[in-house]
């Protein structure tokens, strides 16, 4: 079965969250829980869009994006970044590394459901 989301976030609540609204909008997910898992994750399970946490364990979120924008397999794998409020300085950084897209923390339900949908380009995940 091809996992649509590969979930990486470290915080448990927020992993429960994303993974909950992201399943109920029809989309299959997998989660990882810091940089390298990611990184190993996106290798195996080849997903269709990345939900990346900017602050991971063992690697960054920017490390991992850094890292796959490197890499030609994956070079085209769109990321939504998770950045913290008021962090303009995250935003730039995953910008200029290569994120498609990007959702504040604390994040609406709708607004991930939306980028997700918007990255996949299909007609799952209509609430």
């Amino acid at each position: 079965m091809t996992i649509d989301v590969l979930i990486v976030e470290d915080e448990p609540s927020i992993l429960d969250s994303l993974d909950f609204i992201l399943r109920r909008a029809g989309w299959s997910t997998q989660a990882a829980q810091d940089g390298e898992e990611a990184l190993r994750a996106v290798r195996e399970i080849k997903p269709r869009v990345v939900v990346l946490d900017v602050m991971l364990p063992k690697k960054s979120g920017f490390e991992v994006l850094k890292l796959l924008r490197q890499d030609e397999q994956t070079l085209h794998l769109p990321v939504l970044m998770l950045t913290a409020k008021g962090q303009a300085q995250d935003r730039r950084i995953a910008e200029e590394l290569g994120a498609n897209s990007f959702v504040t923390k604390p994040y609406a339900n709708s607004d991930v459901v939306g980028a997700v949908k918007a990255l996949i380009g299909d007609e799952q995940g209509l609430d």
